[in-house]
């Protein structure tokens, strides 16, 4: 894996052989399982290590501890959740999919990687954030390429607990992006803490960090019923 262990390099980061051949088994498995089930679009093996490990990764930018609970909401393939907790196997880590065949996916992934301290959580975020179980009880939440700030900032802050965190991995130009989701982001307790560049190897495509602080407990009629976030969101 030389493009991410590269990448690794360029963050500081040394992977175990027990580590690397986990992202193998990984790749190995999202391959095979996406010829039954579309789970992304980027199957080549340079491309894997690139655009989905090391971008995933790459959230160690904003400051990961390795002792975080953490909740992936949308985690489709896995990503950026599956990745961090290689990493850092002592977080607690939720993933969040309300596909059933994605969720299957996880669950047999997650397996398969010898991981424990992970918790397959098959229901839409508008749901699951409205359960105690879930509810502002994670230090770190993100989300990968599911909605736009102002939908992503209702899906995602009501899970943090006071003092936690949303990164929110983004692309290109976000600044009219950021200026639509300020309604939202205070709506649901939260403020930008920052916005960190990216500039990895491979990922010089003017990739960032968003990252939100909960401040302040979410309202108990946020987030909206299922579909109205991204429907009507708050901007």
């Amino acid at each position: 894996m030389n493009e991410f262990i590269c990448g690794l390099s360029s963050l500081g980061i040394t992977l175990s052989f027990v580590q690397l051949e986990q992202f193998e088994t990984y790749y190995r498995e999202l391959v095979d399982y996406n010829s039954r089930v579309n789970l992304t679009a980027i199957t080549e093996y340079k491309d894997v290590q690139v655009k989905h490990f090391l971008d995933s990764v790459s959230l160690v930018l904003a400051g990961i501890k390795g002792d975080e609970k953490i909740l992936d909401v949308g985690s489709g393939a896995g990503f950026p959740g599956l990745p961090l907790k290689i990493l850092f196997p002592d977080i607690q880590l939720g993933l969040l999919e309300a596909t059933q065949k994605k969720a299957r996916f996880l669950s047999e992934i997650t397996a398969k990687l010898g991981l424990t301290g992970v918790e397959i959580i098959s229901q839409r975020a508008e749901d699951a954030a409205q359960n105690p179980l879930y509810r502002q009880k994670y230090t770190l939440v993100t989300s990968r390429a599911v909605a736009d700030m102002a939908t992503l900032a209702e899906l995602t802050l009501p899970f943090c607990a006071l003092g936690g965190r949303v990164i929110a991995p983004k692309k290109s130009d976000i600044e009219e992006e950021m200026d639509r989701a300020n309604t939202a982001v205070k709506k649901m307790g939260g403020r930008v803490f920052e916005v960190i560049k990216i500039a990895l190897p491979g990922l010089e495509d003017g990739r960032k960090l968003v990252v939100l602080e909960k401040i302040s407990n979410t309202p108990a009629l946020y987030p909206r019923r299922a579909g109205m976030p991204a429907k009507t969101p708050l901007i």
